[in-house]
């Protein structure tokens, strides 16, 4: 739902164009550099920094105690210099005297060990001491700055995703079950209580998972990680009500982590005015550009597919990484500018100035210590440049005909211990899919369960674990007005409560797929083949591997069965005709050239085409996408490509006329619009 404060980011980068800057942490240095960074962040073209992320020490050195001198003369100098300030709250990193003073505000592991100041993220949410003092710092920054000319946004803390098991969190998690089920009774049939004696006679005997003997109950694991999610998102809403009370009117956000394990995104995505995230790909996975464009087509899709903010990145190496790889200012550069080509609107870096000291003074800046006269900062420069050119994207939209449906519950559900194979990671699935539409140029949209899919022509789940009535009457009723739907293995095997469905599997999705299993089976060390007439062996490796189900046709034609093993001759591959469409069933975790063969006909006979019509597949690491009038070609490769397009385009960041053919030089990026007289 739009809102004002949403609609105020549009107005900023109508106004500016593509955000552009990073985090700024002033408090790390003497007043004396200030007037330095500004003048360097103009030359860089930087238009927007986030300020006081981890200031709360600085604002706050003693209880009650507020020094805001430093923070006036740091925003007065960003006005004066026309540079947009991202304003934080300090509350990611209370400093020692809260811990020290009151340690029930500290986390507690799972081992029951209480941590300790001297790091970041060090307090509970559970903690309403920490969440009082949190509340009061933004109160009293909010009131000051809420009107500040530079204030052009807000920021709520920094990477939600605290964990505890102690007291504190015990009495919370009490709460949030009492709020859910109402009754010690409905808890213990939601739980599943009567397995191993665990019978609870009321709320006050539960506890957070804490380290037990064995395996945790498989349902208290999951509702404490809906809980913490939850918890993390009140911490949230607090801090933003208390910035909106004090008069702000600018949007509000905070920084998510893409595929991130601890916080459900599709629950907090209301509340943010504009999705943010922090994205740190690693330069030594050569394949890395297709699991960032995965978490960006997510973050567009979070937000509705409305512009979002690259909130953080590395111009540069890491300092988390066991061994961290540079990255040179021309992958810097295309990192950024493939966030614009997925619909990010803001292009920012972690952070201005490298630290010189403390833990990340190894951890890359947009200006390193060796300061403006490196190759790093004139990339950082040369990005300026290129966002500014890029501005008629500003507010265009990616738009998708092929949906992927992502849960986080199931994909925490799926990953508890006790399955049938541990080797089965969802996220590694849902990418390996992925990568199959990529490398055709073909967009995505992710969505949830039970989420509305009129618009889309391919609808795809390649590990659904979880599955409600809901969610599968929205893939049936795709289905019946004529979408293609695959589902991948290890789909429709539980309830909202981790408790496994009763009947052949997938059991509310057996009539649409017309093929039903009575068994997960993990398959032995070394692939297993498939064989079909559907199969040719000019096609490649036909195999599977991991995890395969135990499977009868009810209906559907069998593409591809087992060629030997336990399940020689059962169905490995299906498709059903249903309605106006086709439901593929994939039961095993099938080779690339099978995955690719799959999809590849299943979008074809969805009518859907790629951002280069002219080309089925696209050159290996190509990557091509359509945002509104502007074609992006990005080449992650080593070797030149020649790719055809359609005459009468420009490239905006070159002025040059793309006649037919564009030739993308290895690790460049092109970005193609009409030309104004074609």
């Amino acid at each position: 739902m739009e809102t004002s404060a949403t609609g105020a980011f549009g107005a900023l980068t109508a106004e500016r164009g593509i955000c552009f800057g990073g985090d700024y942490n002033p408090e790390q240095w003497d007043s004396s550099v200030w007037r330095e960074d500004v003048e360097l962040m103009r030359r860089a073209g930087v238009n927007l920094v986030t300020v006081g992320v981890f200031s709360w020490a600085r604002i706050e050195p003693a209880p009650g105690v507020r020094d805001f001198a430093w923070l006036d003369e740091v925003l007065g100098l960003l006005h004066e210099a026309g540079i947009a300030v991202d304003l934080a709250t300090p509350t990611a990193s209370p400093p020692p005297w809260l811990g020290i003073r009151h340690p029930e505000t500290l986390p507690v592991d799972r081992d029951g060990v209480r941590l300790v100041p001297g790091s970041r993220n060090q307090f509970t949410p559970a903690s309403r001491v920490y969440r009082e003092h949190a509340l009061a710092i933004t109160r009293d920054i909010a009131e000051r700055y809420a009107a500040h000319p530079a204030v052009r946004m807000w920021h709520i803390g920094n990477e939600f995703g605290q964990l505890d098991f102690g007291d504190e969190a015990a009495r919370e998690f009490r709460r949030w079950l009492i709020e859910r089920y109402g009754t010690i009774d409905a808890l213990n049939t939601a739980w599943g209580t009567a397995f191993w004696s665990q019978h609870y006679a009321g709320f006050d005997e539960i506890l957070p998972p804490r380290r037990a003997p064995y395996l945790i109950n498989p349902t208290q694991a999951l509702d404490f990680r809906r809980f913490i999610s939850d918890l993390l998102r009140d911490c949230y809403r607090e801090l933003r009500d208390a910035v909106r009370e004090a008069g702000a009117t600018q949007p509000v956000t905070t920084n998510f982590m893409g595929f991130f394990a601890h916080v459900d995104y599709w629950s907090w995505a209301d509340d943010l005015d504009l999705i943010a995230d922090d994205q740190y790909p690693d330069p030594a996975d050569p394949r890395a550009a297709v699991g960032i464009a995965l978490v960006q087509d997510l973050m567009r899709s979070l937000g509705g597919g409305r512009p979002w903010m690259l909130m953080e990145q590395a111009t540069s190496a890491l300092m988390w990484r066991e061994h961290n790889l540079p990255k040179a200012p021309q992958r810097a550069r295309r990192d950024s500018l493939q966030a614009v080509a997925r619909g990010a609107d803001g292009v920012a870096y972690f952070q201005w100035r490298a630290s010189s000291a403390g833990a990340e003074r190894f951890h890359a800046a947009m200006l390193p210590h060796a300061g403006a006269d490196t190759d790093v900062f004139r990339g950082v420069c040369r990005q300026g440049e290129d966002l500014r050119l890029l501005r008629p994207v500003v507010g265009s939209t990616v738009d998708a005909e092929v949906a992927i449906v992502f849960d986080w519950s199931s994909w925490w559900a799926s990953e508890e211990r006790g399955r049938p194979t541990e080797r089965l990671d969802m996220i590694e699935q849902i990418t390996r899919w992925y990568d199959q539409l990529w490398r055709r140029g073909i967009a995505v949209d992710l969505v949830e369960p039970g989420a509305d899919l009129d618009r889309y022509r391919l609808v795809l789940a390649p590990q659904l674990y979880i599955t409600e009535p809901d969610g599968a009457a929205a893939l049936e009723r795709a289905v019946e007005r004529g979408a293609h739907l695959v589902v991948g293995p290890f789909s429709g095997v539980a309830d909202r409560n981790s408790h496994v469905l009763v009947g052949r599997s997938p059991v509310l999705l057996r009539d649409v797929m017309g093929i039903s299993g009575e068994e997960w089976c993990a398959l032995p060390d070394g692939n297993v083949e498939l064989m079909g007439d559907w199969w040719a062996p000019a096609d490649g490796a036909a195999e599977a591997s991991i995890l395969g189900e135990r499977l009868r046709t009810d209906g559907a034609e069998v593409l591809l069965n087992y060629a030997d093993g336990d399940l020689a001759g059962l169905p490995a591959v299906a498709r059903n005709t249903r309605g106006d469409g086709v439901a593929w069933h994939v039961g095993a975790v099938v080779s690339d050239a099978v995955l690719s063969k799959i999809l590849g006909e299943a979008a074809a006979a969805a009518g859907v085409r790629g951002a280069v019509p002219e080309l089925e597949t696209l050159p290996d690491l190509l990557e091509a996408v359509q945002r509104g009038p502007v074609l992006f070609l990005l080449n992650h490769g080593v070797e030149e490509q020649r790719i055809p397009v359609r005459p009468g385009l420009v490239d905006l960041l070159t002025s040059e006329a793309a006649d037919r053919v564009v030739i993308v030089a290895p690790g460049d990026v092109r970005a193609l619009i009409e030309r104004a007289d074609s």
